[in-house]
């Protein structure tokens, strides 16, 4: 059994050049749900996706996705494809979400060279988002994640004015503390709202992909932003998910902070993580 490290220390927190010096994501100006011009969209999203993400509708998404048989595609294709998507739930940007794959993916390898795994889990974190050129609304496919089956914490965004049509807000099974769930039982007995996060780990673990479990959890919790970046839900962590919990937030720094206006070379950069997806993820996957 491979020894899990308890991963990188989460103080230290990459920043561009510029923002050196802030230390949250209020300061940098990142995930502003309160104003800003995309502020109508990204609410519109999030309600829709509060109104209809429940226990039933998330078995039925992994009952449709998570067998992987949709389509046979290289992961480069699935890249190129999110040339064609902008994610609606996304306050911080409004160009198209290849180009922060690979903004993601080259902040990792400035900080971590030595990490190829890493590095690719930043080019990869979202590509599930193909599911939006597939015929599904974005509010099933983007933005935070969280619990289903269970009380729906106020950390969640824009929690107080979107969950009242959401049927188990009511459901007296679900909205207790626990609801369906043990104390510490490990998320991956939990059911999250469905998204890309579960949808490209469902992925890449249909098709073996060599990815490590650290890469791994980040694919799949990045964007439980309730859990990493506000402390909810560790009442349903087992030990493995504490262990975890450094590395997700060590990724999360790349997945925020490197956003910009400022888009890179894509052609340019192509041919090394070609060899990275050659390396972990090789050959037609199975989506």
């Amino acid at each position: 059994m491979r020894v899990i490290d308890t991963g990188p220390d989460p103080s230290k927190v990459y920043r561009p050049e510029h923002e050196a010096n802030k230390t949250t994501e209020e300061k940098t100006g990142f995930r502003n749900f309160e104003s800003g011009d995309l502020i109508e969209r990204v609410y519109n999203t999030y309600k829709l996706m509060h109104t209809n993400q429940t226990m039933d509708f998330v078995k039925q998404k992994h009952a449709e996705w998570a067998g992987c048989s949709h389509t046979k595609m290289t992961v480069m294709e699935s890249l190129d494809a999110l040339d064609k998507l902008v994610d609606e739930s996304d306050p911080d940007v409004d160009f198209p979400n290849s180009f922060h794959a690979f903004q993601t993916a080259e902040g990792i390898r400035k900080a971590h060279p030595d990490k190829d795994w890493f590095q690719l889990v930043g080019l990869i974190h979202d590509i599930g988002k193909i599911m939006a050129l597939w015929g599904q609304p974005q509010w099933a496919v983007v933005g935070d994640t969280f619990p289903v089956g269970c009380h729906f914490q106020n950390s969640i965004v824009f929690k107080d004015s979107t969950f009242a049509e959401n049927p188990d807000n009511n459901n007296p099974s679900y909205n207790t503390k626990y609801g369906i769930y043990k104390p510490n039982c490990g998320l991956d007995n939990v059911y999250m709202s469905w998204g890309h996060d579960e949808y490209i780990y469902r992925v890449m673990k249909f098709n073996n992909c060599s990815i490590p479990e650290e890469g791994l959890y980040m694919i799949r919790f990045h964007s439980f932003y309730p859990w990493h970046t506000h402390g909810d839900y560790t009442y349903l962590c087992n030990d493995k998910d504490l262990k975890m919990l450094p590395w997700v937030k060590e990724f999360n720094k790349f997945d925020l902070y490197t956003k910009s206006t400022d888009l890179p070379d894509v052609e340019n950069l192509k041919p090394y993580y070609q060899r990275l997806i050659d390396k972990y993820c090789p050959g037609k996957l199975y989506w």
